[in-house]
Formats: C-alpha cells, sequence, structure tokens
C-alpha cells in the first residue's frame, strides 16, 4: 500500500489506534478515511477497516459488502489479495445471520483466493478460519482418512507430543476440501510414521489413517518407505 496516500496513512493511523486500545479514536480515523475516499480502491480499504467496529452483524455485513462491492470495481492487483479476508468476513457475518447458504458460498470464495495470499503466518490462520468455516456450513464434510486423523490427534494431545502435533495439526485444521489439501494430509501422515516416533494405539492409529488416506489398505510398507528414504 502507498503510504503517502492520505486515505492509507489515515488508516495506519487507524491500526495504531487500535493497538493501543482506543477504539473509539479508531474509528474516528477509519470514518475520516471513509470521507476522504476518492476512490474505488481507497473506498475499499476504508470500508474494510469501519467493518471491523460495527456493532452488529448486519451493519457489519453491509460494510463488508461495500469493500467486495469497491474492491470488484477496481478489480486489478491492488485488491487481489484482499479477497480471501473479505469473503471470510462475509460468511461469518451471514452466519451470524442465520444464513449458512449466504455463509456457506462466501466460505468457498473465501477458499478459491487463498492463493493469492503470500505464505506466512496471516495466510495460514485465515486457512483456519476458512476450513471452520466450511465445516460449519456443511460445504465441506469430514472424510473418513480425515476422522481417523483426529483420533491420532486426541492421541498426541493426550500424551502432549507437541512435535508430532506441529507435523500434522497444520495440514488437518487448515484442509479446504482440495485434492490438494487431502495430499498434504495424506503426506503428513506418512512423515509422521516414517519418523517412527509413535508407538502402542497411537501408531495402529496412524498406520489406518494412511491406509484409507491412501485408498489402498494394507499397502503401508510401500508408501512410508519413500519417506524413510528422505529422512
Amino acid at each position: 500500500m502507498d503510504t503517502e496516500n492520505p486515505v492509507i496513512r489515515l488508516c495506519a493511523d487507524g491500526m495504531g489506534a487500535e493497538a493501543a486500545g482506543e477504539t473509539e479514536r479508531a474509528v474516528r480515523l477509519f470514518d475520516q478515511a471513509w470521507q476522504r475516499a476518492n476512490d474505488d480502491y481507497e473506498a475499499c480499504v476504508a470500508a474494510h477497516y469501519l467493518a471491523r467496529h460495527q456493532p452488529t452483524p448486519q451493519t457489519r455485513l453491509h460494510w463488508n459488502s461495500v469493500c467486495l462491492d469497491r474492491a470488484d470495481a477496481v478489480g486489478d492487483e491492488r485488491v487481489a489479495a484482499f479477497y480471501p479476508s473479505l469473503h471470510a468476513n462475509l460468511g461469518r457475518c451471514h452466519r451470524e445471520l442465520g444464513d449458512d447458504t449466504s455463509a456457506a458460498r462466501h466460505f468457498r470464495l473465501a477458499a478459491e483466493h487463498l492463493a493469492t495470499l503470500p505464505p506466512g503466518p496471516y495466510a495460514d490462520w485465515l486457512r483456519y478460519a476458512v476450513a471452520e468455516g466450511l465445516r460449519d456450513t456443511g460445504a465441506v464434510v469430514r472424510t473418513t482418512g480425515e476422522h481417523r486423523v483426529a483420533a491420532v490427534l486426541a492421541q498426541l494431545c493426550d500424551c502432549q507430543d507437541l512435535r508430532s502435533l506441529a507435523l500434522l495439526l497444520p495440514a488437518y485444521v487448515g484442509h479446504v476440501g482440495t485434492a490438494a489439501d487431502h495430499e498434504r494430509l495424506a503426506l503428513a501422515a506418512r512423515q509422521l510414521h516414517a519418523e517412527a516416533r509413535l508407538s502402542g494405539p497411537a501408531r495402529e492409529q496412524l498406520e489406518d489413517a494412511i491406509d484409507v488416506l491412501s485408498g489402498s489398505p494394507g499397502s503401508r510398507r510401500d508408501h512410508t518407505s519413500p519417506d524413510r528414504r528422505n529422512i
């Protein structure tokens, strides 16, 4: 963003006020940004921040819808990375208002735009939020393989195996229903199995999950040995 732009600068000052706990001042700055916006891009940015401070789902829905309309009007690379968050916010608003059909549509659109975000904590956090929205609205249903992974994760939580959780949990929580996500989860499970860290029921559950995720029961040796060679 162009920090020399007066509208963007007002929004940046508003974010600073947010961080300092000065909510009322932040809202005033975002409102000033909206009032001073001269084009769709500036209005899109200001509307995004105004939406964050609305008191009701209806007004949050309104301002997020305004933000989406302005982003569509801009239609270039400046707003490309806005869409995952925009649609996720709209999905949450519709959920709060009891409209799961509209919510699911926006969570699906958010998932389709996740690739526009650069890798990092923000992208990961938003992916987790979108995946949760998809599941909660029934847009994505856990597969049998994912349920088997959930059983493994429960075991890892019980024994506080943080290292194993760190490998398997992100692929599970961030699954938005794509084939790439399925493969990412299967790969994480195979990598964990290849380390031979688990024993007893946890290992058996992991092997069962790998069989189901791979779609070939009884083939554990075949699909874990390549991972062993790479460690």
